[in-house]
């Protein structure tokens, strides 16, 4: 494994394949004022996978961190650092670890320890089998807070109606893809932490083999980067914003079927009741068709990219 410090604007030379049964991989951990964590987890990664008969390496990609993290992560010659100057956001992070990977096969988790990384060559060898692999959080020891359920809910049951997939863990941060479908979606994925939602989202509607594997999640290390109320809108608008993007039908046509809904109510009022065909039914009328063509110009100009 090659030792390199690199910066956001460096080049890393493809090389080597791996001949054993594990597929070569490149694990990014995004990095951002972890300097009570990041020692544990990068021996706790090392110690799990030297002893695999993987090919791998490991870029921690420095998001601009304030704290002790910088000079940490320069001490350790056994893997590949790269700095951002100023923080730009977790999956700014995770975009510049896959510009700069070496291998097919991207790993992504955290550097807090939640995530039980010892898991992570079973769940390279399930994605010979998949596009991507989820390390979804519903194993037996895995505990949310009410607060965290109740927009989960929400925004999982929604994702699932755009997807028309089950979803049983849409955000998690310990999952396996492929770095050239990845590449595909760098434009439009985004740079914070709803970068693995809009993957999860993008990947389910084209119709690629994503694979869900129940793991534990483990109580992190040090203080949480989310804001609950803050990123859970946010999440709301990447959802809408995937959904529209990729599947553009099932986000407008309920909305079209709302106003024919409307329409036809009043429509019978006007036939039976009033005996006039008022201006409230024609406005119903115009706006569910009009409603209806851009769904239906939004879903063809999206099967033809």
């Amino acid at each position: 494994m090659r030792e390199k410090l690199l910066y956001e604007d460096a080049a890393y030379p493809l090389d080597l394949k791996s001949d054993s049964g594990c597929p070569p991989f490149s694990l990014i951990l995004p990095v951002y004022n972890e300097e009570d964590g990041i020692i544990a987890t990068l021996d706790h990664l090392q110690q799990t996978l030297q002893f695999t008969d993987c090919i791998y390496e490991i870029i921690a990609v420095n998001d601009g961190s304030t704290d002790n993290t910088s000079r940490i992560l320069l001490t350790r010659s056994d893997i590949t650092v790269i700095h951002h100057r100023r923080n730009r956001g977790y999956g700014a992070a995770l975009k510049t670890g896959i510009r700069h990977a070496k291998y097919p096969l991207i790993v992504i988790t955290d550097a807090d320890g939640t995530y039980p990384n010892e898991r992570i060559p079973e769940l390279v060898r399930l994605a010979t089998q998949a596009d991507m692999v989820v390390g979804a959080r519903i194993g037996a020891n895995v505990r949310y807070s009410r607060i965290r359920r109740i927009p989960k809910w929400f925004l999982v049951h929604f994702a699932q109606w755009i997807t028309r997939h089950r979803i049983p863990d849409l955000n998690s941060g310990l999952r396996v893809f492929r770095k050239s479908i990845a590449e595909k979606y760098l434009n439009i994925l985004p740079n914070t932490f709803s970068f693995t939602t809009t993957i999860t989202v993008a990947m389910l509607t084209n119709n690629y083999i994503v694979h869900f594997e129940p793991i534990d999640f483990h109580h992190r290390v040090g203080k949480s980067k989310i804001k609950p109320i803050r990123d859970t809108l946010r999440f709301i608008q990447l959802i809408l914003r995937t959904g529209v993007y990729f599947a553009p039908l099932r986000v407008f046509l309920p909305i079209a079927s709302v106003f024919f809904a409307g329409f036809f109510i009043t429509l019978c009022e006007d036939l039976f009741i009033r005996h006039d065909l008022t201006e409230r039914t024609l406005i119903l009328f115009v706006t569910a068709t009009q409603m209806m063509m851009f769904a239906l110009l939004a879903d063809m100009l999206d099967k033809r990219t």
